[in-house]
């Protein structure tokens, strides 16, 4: 077993059980381990602390899998991981009424690198760190089996892999080849999901409950939806009874999809529904020097920080965007705004939105504080597992 020891004094926040560790807390390394092996992990002193991946190309430079000494790590411990990941979200389906959640939340579930969500039949799975990719095989074989699923899809393809050394990976892992498209159900509202080109694995699941919270107050208003993606928020309000419903998306195919959603639900023929394609904030700019007003406007942006240097760039992004949309809603309507930024903790987005709405001389109350779905497990060992966050206000 090749071991990682630590610098006297950095071995705090492993005792602690959070699950990465930087390379400026590596004080040696016994041999050079294969990129993605299991590593020992140990104090300054020579004591065990835990197992983890080696990432010899990022600055996180192990990803624990368990604190709890020199515990194997081996074919029963990741069957073990599965079972308690499934475990946690056994009556989640029913419910939430939906057929469409995450099973393995990656850190969160012990399971650094590791994203799998399912979409009826079919499993789509993200392996994103050195450590998941060489657990892969083992890992596709484990959750086929736990889960009976008929398909198991890989959409490694996102940026992080970069910082791992590791190239994009897409394509079959286990089972049939899924359908084009795949039709889920959150309560009465159906979308069809791309799992071979739509973002992440296809849909955001983390957004469901906040789908169906927003939903519940959009019945008789106009609904501006941006950075709408497939539809999601805004083929919600159209089903709880919206009167119309403005999409806007700089993604074309994204757009024809969230008109198909649109199609397939409730409210399809009496609410009026509109379909931009352009950039946000410009399209934003644009509605705010027509003087128009929306009873719901929902901000969804994408991620504007990656990383912590990219910060103060991303919160001139966020505030931009609220100030724009606060000036679109009516007096007494509501503003839905949210960031997927982990880099930008909650504190830290109230604040951003509490100065757009000085800065657009508007009052604004918060009446729900939201975050990412229930099947989007946090561990309280890390925090940084808390990337959604959003607030949903009354505007006057």
């Amino acid at each position: 077993m090749k071991i990682v020891r630590l610098k006297a004094k950095r071995d705090y926040p492993t005792r602690m059980g959070h699950p990465w560790i930087f390379s400026g807390a590596v004080d040696s390394v016994s041999r050079e381990p294969r990129v993605g092996e299991t590593v020992l992990v140990t104090d300054a002193a020579g004591e065990a602390l835990g197992m983890g991946a080696w990432s010899p190309a990022s600055q996180i430079r192990v990803r624990m899998w368990h604190t709890q000494g020199q515990l194997p790590v081996d074919e029963g411990f990741f069957r073990d991981r599965i079972a308690a990941a499934l475990a946690v979200r056994e009556t989640m389906g029913e419910r939430f009424a939906t057929d469409a959640l995450r099973l393995v939340n990656a850190e969160a579930d012990g399971l650094p690198g590791v994203t799998v969500d399912r979409y009826g039949e079919t499993l789509v799975g993200q392996f994103t760190t050195a450590g998941a990719e060489a657990q892969k095989p083992l890992l596709t074989r484990l959750l086929m089996e736990a889960t009976g699923a008929a398909s198991f899809y890989e959409r490694s393809d996102g940026e992080s892999r970069k910082h791992e050394g590791l190239e994009p990976a897409t394509g079959l892992l286990a089972g049939a080849e899924p359908p084009e498209r795949i039709t889920i159900h959150e309560g009465p509202v159906a979308y069809e999901v791309d799992v071979r080109s739509g973002h992440k694995t296809g849909f955001y699941l983390d957004q469901r409950e906040n789908r169906r919270l927003i939903a519940a107050y959009a019945a008789g208003r106009t609904v501006l939806n941006a950075f709408s993606y497939t539809g999601g928020f805004g083929v919600a309000a159209q089903a709880a009874g919206a009167q119309a419903v403005t999409h806007i998306d700089l993604s074309a195919p994204a757009l024809a999809q969230a008109r198909r959603n649109a199609d397939l639900n409730p409210g399809a023929d009496s609410c009026q529904v509109d379909f931009v394609q352009g950039n946000v904030f410009q399209e934003l700019r644009a509605l705010r020097d027509r003087a128009r007003s929306f009873g719901l406007v929902v901000l969804d942006p994408p991620k504007f920080a990656e990383t912590r240097s990219q910060t103060p760039k991303a919160l001139r992004g966020y505030k931009d965007i609220n100030l724009l949309g606060l000036k679109l809603v009516e007096k007494g309507g509501l503003l839905a705004t949210f960031s997927c930024s982990g880099a930008i903790d909650p504190a830290l987005f109230r604040r951003v939105v509490a100065e757009a709405a000085h800065d657009a001389g508007r009052s604004v109350r918060i009446l729900h504080e939201l975050r990412q779905a229930p099947d989007h497990v946090e561990a309280l060992t890390f925090p940084e597992g808390l990337y959604l966050k959003g607030l949903l206000c009354e505007v006057q």
